[in-house]
């Protein structure tokens, strides 16, 4: 069952990315940014070819075979973890990096770039896309996790 919840999890969520960057597309593209709060955030379109805060542009392939990799990984690992209770927040977590990992992917592979279109102009942060809060979210929840919650034994199931 842990199984199914995951799967499904990671196919609503990667469908929720794919219809706001889908919807960024079609509201945003070639027109001037929407201004949701005033000097604070925006929506704007941007056709991001590279990764994080647009670093290595045009590299492709690369972040393609790296992006399977980490999702092979998460899938490893996802499936290694016992099926309790105390373990549901690892899984949680777990399912929205696999998401948001796979969100971005599906743009890299099917347009050759990510559709971004969220931008806090306020501290001018780059712009990102939902798969992006995913995946931040995600992995600021598991270090959270792995530091506070989580004991040493409780994280042995990857040598079982």
């Amino acid at each position: 069952m842990k199984y199914v919840k995951g799967i499904l999890g990671i196919v609503f969520l990667v469908l929720l990315d794919q219809l706001t960057k889908h919807w960024a597309a079609v509201t945003l593209r070639g027109k001037e940014p929407v201004v949701v709060w005033k000097g604070v955030f925006e929506l704007r379109y941007l056709e991001n070819r590279g990764i994080a805060f647009g670093l290595f542009q045009n590299k492709t392939i690369v972040f393609v075979v790296f992006t399977i990799v980490i999702l092979a990984v998460l899938g490893y690992y996802y499936y290694r973890i016992p099926a309790i209770k105390k373990m549901i927040p690892l899984q949680v977590a777990m399912v929205f990096l696999g998401a948001g990992a796979a969100g971005n992917l599906m743009d890299r592979i099917i347009k050759n770039y990510v559709i971004d279109f969220l931008y806090f102009s306020l501290i001018d942060f780059p712009i990102f896309n939902v798969a992006d809060c995913y995946v931040t979210v995600s992995l600021i929840g598991l270090v959270c996790l792995i530091l506070f919650y989580y004991k040493e034994e409780d994280l042995n199931f990857h040598a079982k």
